[in-house]
């Protein structure tokens, strides 16, 4: 049985939280060159048009232990891409290499859009690497749909755009 987590409204800057986040950039660094990775930096995730989400274990009586996963959500105004309409963008989703496979990644997303709806948004979109193919399927398995790019992203053939209707 997959061990429970938690997912709630927590800071980017926790030391637990930047060495998941360090691990995903170099993870990124991989698989890119620099200028096709395009992270928000942590004080980036601070910002007011950010809502940060961290996942964490909850172990034996219920204690909330160890980070295993992050995402965020960013609020953004109407675009041409958008036919005008503003939207929430996912950005740093990410789950513990050792923890995936227990539904930690769906949960998390699914904690995403909620924030979106309760904040009038029924838009989500987002950009993920072409070659993260464990993200491209969980967004493909929870309804994202391949759509241009937008947010001002370059077509650089290494990007995939991704956008769902709330």
């Amino acid at each position: 049985m997959p061990a429970e987590s938690v997912i709630r409204r927590e800071r980017p800057d926790q030391p637990e939280v930047l060495a998941l986040l360090d691990a995903l950039d170099r993870y990124l660094a991989t698989l890119y060159p620099p200028e096709a990775n395009h992270i928000l930096a942590v004080d980036e995730l601070l910002a007011p048009e950010v809502s940060f989400f961290v996942a964490r274990e909850v172990g034996a009586g219920g204690r909330i232990g160890r980070v295993v996963g992050t995402g965020a959500v960013r609020r953004r105004a109407g675009e041409a891409a958008t036919e005008g309409a503003p939207y929430g963008e996912i950005k740093r989703m990410m789950v513990d290499p050792a923890r995936r496979g227990r539904g930690i990644g769906q949960q998390l997303l699914q904690v995403l859009e909620a924030s979106l709806l309760e904040q009038g948004l029924a838009l989500s979109l987002l950009e993920t690497g072409r070659d993260q193919i464990e993200a491209v399927r969980l967004y493909e398995r929870c309804g994202y749909l391949r759509r241009p790019a937008f947010g001002g992203y370059p077509d650089n053939g290494l990007s995939a755009f991704y956008g769902k209707r709330l």
